[in-house]
């Protein structure tokens, strides 16, 4: 027995294998945008419409991981509450069993096949959903590929009788070997980080007859508690709301273990009532021919029944975590903090969930427009009103920065021309908007010199400047109102006038400050306060026509 040979053949077979869920996830993704985006739509506060949008995004980008980690990303943003998450999450958990049916289909042979009639598309198509498409091929392809290298390394295996008795130790058929298999399974699959991995050496591992069925289903059960160290890694750092996802995902991941450890025996006789033909029958080679599907079944109605036990248990789950995890009395600062590593997320999920956070940075720019107008209008210096204006636009920095950072990595991965072009836009948009909160901070800022100056500006000064503030705010809201409908050339054209005459009503107010000035109807300071303003204002406007180029583009 030369455990070199099998060493290695196994590791690369993983190594392919990990590949092609990599290359699985990044294809369906690329080829399903506006399918992510229709899923990010429908989450709402029905725990139903939660579940299915978890299941909906999982078996898109083929990983629960990247599923409990963007959760947790934008439960940490304040763009999902807790309830909303923990139905994703329990969603993702049932998205997460197609890999195992994907990985039960018998055609390892055709591995290469599949490499060869994707590789072209992939390589050279013409248009994105070739690409895609052609990726998917490759993807399956290094999948069974990667499986058949892993089998051939294992299967000599069964035949050894040190390992054989060593294999006793973990046969399931005892509580303690039981709980070591669960072990087993958790602590390897917090190693590789992949649950989808774990099943798959699991399968194969079975299929070649090292395994029997009941070791193969405890393994399962200790997969699905590893894989919640994800969503506790994003956790780190996080608010109290995320921390708070986090210990949900593991909560109801390691009570359903400790509900299927206790009927374990059931359990396994029920699947193998389900799926007909022994689980255990032996070919003539040694292998498991059916073991492969009673696998993919015991997962799936693991996690199904699991889900099945807390829709209903979800308000209690809430308040338990709530309880669990108290509020840590700290000012949260409302920005989303990109957690974990961001290799773990395909490019399209990623450019979601910044487009996501670029919504929220939108409607903290349109609440410094509310917030700075009421400031403006006050008789009397708001020393809250101000604070809260300079909060706001501290914010805007921690968002931009994150903007920053996140989509910068994001870029250094294999992105489509596309999705690159997306990804600069995002960029751009984040600088501008963040450019715009200093110059409402900037115009808050001159108004406060006002009130300490005890000085005013005059009724038609007046009038002007809040006339053309209402404009400003208009054309912003406009601006990014049309974030969502880039396509729309009319609408652009429209906002490209709007522009044009916003800078004419600006210079026709410059000129009828200066008559006031030449009039002496405006005092030093006042005429002073004014300009900044106006200037402020323009400043606005010209980093809203920025934004409008990027749709453009």
């Amino acid at each position: 027995m030369n455990y070199f040979d099998i060493s290695y053949t196994a590791i690369g077979g993983l190594g392919l294998f990990f590949l092609g869920l990599k290359f699985l996830s990044e294809g369906l993704q690329s080829g399903s945008t506006d399918a992510i985006q229709r899923i990010l739509a429908t989450l709402t506060k029905n725990r139903l419409l939660a579940v299915l949008a978890g299941v909906g995004i999982t078996v898109v980008v083929q990983s629960s991981s990247i599923s409990t980690v963007m959760t947790v990303s934008l439960v940490n943003a304040g763009l999902m509450e807790l309830k909303q998450a923990i139905g994703v999450i329990l969603g993702a958990n049932i998205g997460t069993t197609v890999t195992g049916w994907i990985i039960s289909i018998k055609v390892g042979k055709y591995g290469l096949l599949l490499i060869g009639l994707g590789i072209y598309p992939m390589m050279a198509g013409k248009s994105a959903r070739a690409s895609a498409i052609g990726k998917t091929f490759v993807a399956l392809g290094l999948i069974f590929t990667g499986l058949e290298f892993m089998s051939g390394a294992f299967a000599p295996l069964r035949s050894d009788q040190n390992f054989i008795s060593y294999l006793h130790l973990f046969d399931a058929q005892t509580l303690g070997s039981l709980l070591a298999c669960v072990a087993i399974g958790c602590v390897l699959t917090v190693i590789i980080q992949s649950s989808s991995a774990m099943l798959g050496i699991t399968i194969t591992l079975a299929a070649t007859g090292v395994i029997d069925f009941n070791t193969a289903v405890a393994l399962i059960i200790g997969e699905n508690v590893g894989t919640t160290i994800t969503a506790q890694l994003a956790a780190i750092g996080a608010n109290t709301s995320a921390v708070r996802t986090a210990r949900a995902h593991a909560i109801f991941n390691l009570l359903g273990a400790v509900i299927f450890i206790a009927m374990f025996p059931y359990y396994v006789s029920f699947i193998e009532w389900l799926v007909a033909n022994p689980a255990d029958a032996v070919a003539a080679d040694g292998s498991r021919p059916n073991i492969a599907w009673h696998i993919a079944v015991a997962h799936t109605m693991f996690n199904v029944l699991n889900v099945l036990l807390w829709i209903p248990l979800v308000d209690v789950l809430v308040k338990f975590v709530i309880w669990l995890v108290p509020s840590r009395g700290e000012k949260e600062i409302h920005k989303l903090k990109y957690l974990g590593n961001r290799s773990t997320m395909a490019p399209e999920v990623a450019l979601q969930q910044a487009d996501l956070e670029m919504d929220n940075l939108v409607e903290i720019t349109r609440e410094m427009f509310n917030l700075t107008k009421e400031y403006t209008l006050k008789e009397s210096h708001d020393k809250d009103l101000f604070e809260r204006i300079n909060h706001l636009e501290d914010i805007t920095d921690n968002i931009e920065e994150e903007m920053i950072n996140f989509v910068t990595t994001l870029l250094t991965d294999s992105v489509t021309q596309g999705q690159s072009a997306r990804a600069y836009s995002l960029i751009r948009m984040a600088d501008e908007l963040e450019s715009i909160a200093d110059s409402l901070q900037s115009f808050s800022i001159y108004r406060a010199r006002l009130y300490k100056q005890k000085e005013s500006l005059s009724p038609a000064a007046w009038a002007d400047l809040e006339a053309f503030f209402a404009e400003v705010d208009s054309f912003v809201g406009r601006v990014c109102g049309a974030r969502k409908k880039r396509a729309d050339s009319t609408r652009i054209t429209s906002l490209l006038d709007e522009s044009k005459r916003l800078n004419r009503l600006a210079n026709s107010m410059r000129d009828e400050h200066m008559e006031r000035l030449k009039a002496g109807t405006c005092q030093s300071i006042a005429a002073q306060s004014y300009s900044d303003m106006v200037v402020s204002l323009r400043h606005i406007k010209n980093h809203a026509l920025n934004i409008l180029e990027t749709y453009t583009n």
